[in-house]
């Protein structure tokens, strides 16, 4: 059936939250290096990267775990943290293919919309630095205090609010439990797009490596 409206996930599915963090963490190495030259850049990064779970722990919970993983002091540990969130803001940019995505996609006639968890007031900054809300006709953030992905309630919310039913939507994300198995228990065709660090979904979804294949996919359910 060919979709009536397509949804997206932010984090990993939007923009490269990966590539983006392990370059700041790259970063961190170099500069504390009288602090942290006892371990290698790879060895920090990679800690960090583990550590982190794809940005769904606290921050400086984090960097205090980091800091017993790889020896290093408290303090430290209190610079890096206030250095990560001073320059968080600054590596928002979208994957190279996705504006124009979804550019075509409303060119298309479908209908888009946005489903994140997280801090209203970061994600939306993260939205309009990357100029998405224009592109969007729905957008909603799930946080402590309405339902949150994988919950169904939050999806069908979304769908309501575009003036679609579930078996009308796609949704596309990249964790495999909260977007994928989600969207999936909702009632809409999940689609994967493929991050290292995920094991594949157990659910029935498509499989994509980047967002401009959603293109094809669409296509071929007309």
């Amino acid at each position: 059936m060919t979709p009536k409206a397509i949804l997206f996930d932010l984090d990993g599915t939007l923009w490269n939250r990966d590539a983006a963090v392990r370059a700041l963490w790259a970063s961190q190495h170099q500069t504390w290096q009288d602090s942290l030259g006892h371990v290698s850049c790879d060895q920090f990064v990679e800690s960090a990267t583990r550590l982190d779970e794809k940005g769904t722990v606290d921050k400086r919970l984090m960097y205090q775990r980091l800091a017993q993983t790889c020896e290093f002091s408290e303090i430290v540990s209190a610079e890096l943290y206030a250095d990560f969130q001073s320059r968080y803001e600054t590596l928002y940019a979208p994957f190279p293919e996705v504006i124009e995505t979804l550019r075509e996609l409303r060119r298309r006639g479908l209908k888009l919309g946005i489903i994140t968890n997280g801090s209203r007031q970061i994600q939306q900054m993260k939205m309009d630095r990357m100029d998405l809300p224009p592109l969007m006709d729905v957008v909603l953030i799930g946080d402590e205090a309405g339902p949150r992905k994988p919950d169904a309630a939050i999806f069908r919310q979304a769908v309501a609010l575009l003036g679609v039913t579930a078996s009308e939507a796609w949704f596309v994300g990249d964790g495999p439990l909260v977007d994928i198995g989600g969207a999936y228990a909702a009632g809409l065709k999940a689609i994967w797009r493929q991050s290292e660090g995920w094991d594949p979904p157990t659910v029935p979804c498509e499989t994509i490596r980047s967002l401009d294949e959603l293109l094809s996919l669409v296509s071929q359910a007309s």
